[in-house]
């Protein structure tokens, strides 16, 4: 029951980051997606509806040097692929949607490892 009412408020806050969050063609969306077990993140072009490049804690690249490695290492090593997948699409500043999670965690940890990858937001 705690677990439903937790993720209706999330997808509240949601609802409420989107009314102001929209992703262009000079400066697309960072969408951030977590589950219990991964994390997934795509570039998402809200003018058009197409997403951009995407990356995943499933992709082998991640799971390979992660496999023993904690989530939020993880994390941090999408963000890194997510940036550099974007910066061979072209590109380099994008608007950062948390998906209503709390900035903390995996969540700073993959918006960090994307900065160190060069996006910018």
């Amino acid at each position: 029951m705690r677990n439903n009412l937790r993720n209706k408020a999330r997808q509240r806050r949601h609802a409420r980051l989107r009314r102001h969050i929209a992703g262009t063609a000079e400066r697309p969306r960072l969408n951030v997606y977590r589950s219990l077990a991964n994390i997934y993140a795509q570039i998402i072009d809200d003018t058009k509806g197409t997403t951009l490049v995407a990356a995943s804690s499933l992709d082998a690249e991640v799971k390979e040097a992660h496999a023993y490695g904690g989530n939020v290492e993880a994390a941090k090593a999408v963000g890194e692929l997510i940036a550099k997948r974007a910066q061979e699409k072209g590109v380099k500043e994008v608007v950062f949607d948390r998906g209503g999670q709390i900035y903390h965690g995996r969540i700073a940890a993959l918006a960090e490892g994307a900065r160190e990858g060069g996006l910018t937001f």
